[in-house]
């Protein structure tokens, strides 16, 4: 049997630990307050805590799953997922960001389904495909999305109107308090957004999607970091 991968982990891992300065854990060792719980894609290539920075354990809350979600289904109703919501009620959170990216693998097979295709499986695959397929229905039909456009182009605008649907859908969500500020971002490491690979470009803030304005919000410094690929 091949080990080389649990090498690489167990390498990687005594690496970490040789690495921690001291007391590294001891302000987090009898509970965590983190400052943001944020729902990325669980994609490998995007980066949840490196993308922002962040060197200290208990600062980023970090659920993931298949095209940034922030739902799940309960008996038939669509609920906020626990994972989400455990920091907020729990620990003290009162900031959500849905980081969604470029190319994602989850939104282009809901788009591939919706327009004709095949389901990508297995059903627990499947399960969270076809929760995206409304969303990406929806896009197709708004004015939001370029429908004649290449893919490429149609499925990135899909992304980052998946995430603005996300975060309406957190902002509404009787199971979210109203003093919880709810981000929106398009993690870009294809050069989509602009030339800057690895930048988290700021889409939605609290419901506003229009760069202009979000931009008036933020330092100056930060201006480029809002964008929109949707009209």
């Amino acid at each position: 049997m091949d080990y080389d991968v649990l090498n690489e982990l167990l390498a990687g891992n005594e690496r970490h630990v040789d690495g921690l300065p001291d007391a590294y854990f001891e302000a987090v060792q009898a509970g965590q307050e983190p400052d943001v719980v944020t729902v990325c894609c669980s994609d490998s290539r995007v980066p949840q805590e490196r993308m922002w920075g962040v060197d200290d354990p208990g600062t980023v809350f970090t659920p993931s799953n298949i095209g940034n979600q922030v739902w799940d289904e309960d008996d038939g109703d669509r609920i906020v997922d626990g994972g989400l919501l455990y920091p907020i009620h729990h620990a003290g959170t009162d900031v959500a960001a849905v980081v969604g990216h470029t190319g994602c693998g989850a939104v282009t097979a809901a788009y591939r389904a919706t327009t004709g295709g095949d389901m990508p499986g297995p059903r627990g695959v499947d399960k969270w495909v076809e929760m995206l397929r409304p969303v990406v229905e929806d896009g197709l039909e708004s004015d939001l999305i370029d429908a004649n456009g290449d893919d490429e182009t149609v499925i990135n605008q899909l992304v980052e109107y998946n995430v603005d649907h996300q975060a309406t859908f957190l902002r509404e969500s009787d199971d979210v308090p109203d003093d919880v500020d709810v981000y929106g971002f398009v993690y870009d490491f294809q050069g989509i957004y602009g030339d800057e690979l690895g930048r988290a470009y700021l889409v939605n803030v609290n419901g506003e999607t229009n760069p202009e304005a979000i931009a008036e919000e933020i330092p100056d410094e930060y201006a480029d970091a809002t964008r929109s690929l949707l009209h």
